[in-house]
């Protein structure tokens, strides 16, 4: 009921819903086609879709039914609107990067290759998309293999991949600190200093003067995934190539979202708190709580509260302030929200936008170049909600968000 009264309204996908665009004060979205490939889920927070230098959006790789690693690769044109395919992706994967080149070109690194396994087998596997042939070859290998890690483009234009995991045995999961920097110009990998926290699933986001700001994520701790969320935060400098640790979040995130704001600092929004507090109360739902960095103290402050939890959404920069829609509730990853909200930097609550046609969650979403918003994949009902049991219901159509 709260969401109905947000206007955002946690809604399973309907495919008899005649609707093909919601409008509302703040903006509304409209639907954009299907994706050229059987994608479901984009659990990742860097494997989404990216906007290139040309102003088309590309989609690369993620997972279909069972968790299968695709190879299917399409670009958007926000001009009619249309997907169309292009080549192939050279390896499977899930839970890689996916990130714009400043040249125009795309890279794809690490990430799950295949079948659902345990623990995830891992790639070090990099390759780069051209935008003129529509084509994938490959480049230079990580120095590492890598899933789940973070993908930044720095000041100078370089990439900087750091965190995520990989295989420690055939029992369990190894979290990783370190970190490398991929030079488009030359395409090449070069060690850089390691992170101060191992950490994967984290959120990184460029700060004014070309710094980095590792947000939160989680670390494996035993066999069969058991990931606690963090609440550690850490800076990089590329003059440097060191990190140093600065102010923790105030509640420990996962699956969250970090956005940088106008003036410079940084909302980190949502997300769910891992599976046991100070405390030890079992607190197994998504946060409402959101919070504010600010860059001169490194310290967090308490942001506006969304007006209810959700994990596994998307948040983008939206004018003076943020965007936030889609999710679930982590604790049963049944129902996709269709939920919109903005945020104007000040304001002291959310004010709802048009939802999303189809509620989804684990999709991917990117800032096209005249600043609408693309949200794509992802799934729309899954466990009791879904139709029948172990078959997920994808989100279906990609939809953009005008303001």
């Amino acid at each position: 009921m709260r969401d109905l009264l947000a206007g955002g309204a946690g809604a399973v996908a309907d495919p008899a819903r005649p609707a093909t665009s919601v409008r509302a004060a703040g903006g509304g979205w409209t639907a954009s086609g299907e994706l050229p490939m059987p994608l479901l889920y984009w659990h990742g927070q860097y494997e989404g879709p990216v906007t290139l230098e040309d102003g088309r959006a590309l989609a690369a790789g993620g997972a279909g039914p069972l968790l299968l690693s695709l190879d299917g690769s399409a670009v958007f044109d926000p001009g009619p609107g249309t997907w169309a395919a292009t080549g192939a992706l050279l390896q499977d994967r899930r839970m890689h990067s996916l990130t714009a080149l400043r040249d125009g070109r795309a890279l794809a690194a690490g990430g799950i290759p295949g079948r659902q396994a345990f623990p995830q087998p891992t790639l070090d596997h990099a390759e780069v998309f051209d935008p003129g042939s529509g084509t994938w070859r490959v480049t230079a290998a990580m120095a590492e293999a890598r899933n789940g890690h973070s993908a930044t483009v720095l000041g100078d234009g370089r990439v900087l991949v750091a965190g995520g995991q990989r295989p420690r045995s055939r029992r369990d999961m190894l979290t990783l600190a370190t970190a490398e920097v991929f030079d488009p110009v030359h395409e090449t990998w070069a060690a850089t200093g390691a992170m101060t926290v191992a950490r994967w699933d984290h959120q990184a986001v460029p700060l004014p003067g070309g710094r980095v700001l590792a947000v939160g994520g989680m670390v494996s701790t035993w066999r069969h995934g058991a990931c606690p969320a963090l609440g550690l935060c850490e800076v990089y400098d590329p003059d440097s190539g060191t990190w140093e640790p600065t102010g923790s979040l105030r509640t420990a995130r996962a699956v969250h979202q970090a956005v940088p704001l106008p003036d410079g600092s940084v909302l980190a929004i949502g997300g769910e708190p891992g599976r046991a507090a100070d405390d030890a109360r079992f607190r197994p739902y998504s946060l409402s709580s959101t919070e504010i960095y600010d860059v001169t103290t490194g310290t967090w402050r308490p942001g506006p509260a969304l007006p209810w939890g959700r994990a596994y959404h998307r948040a983008v920069p939206a004018g003076d302030g943020v965007l936030v829609f889609g999710g679930t509730e982590s604790a049963c990853l049944d129902v996709g929200f269709a939920g919109t909200l903005r945020w104007e930097d000040g304001a002291r609550h959310w004010s709802p936008a048009g939802p999303l046609l189809t509620g989804r969650w684990a999709f991917g979403a990117t800032v096209l170049g005249d600043g609408r918003v693309l949200a794509a994949g992802g799934i729309s009902r899954a466990g009791p909600a879904a139709p029948r049991a172990g078959e997920d219901v994808p989100a279906g159509a990609a939809e953009v968000f005008t303001p």
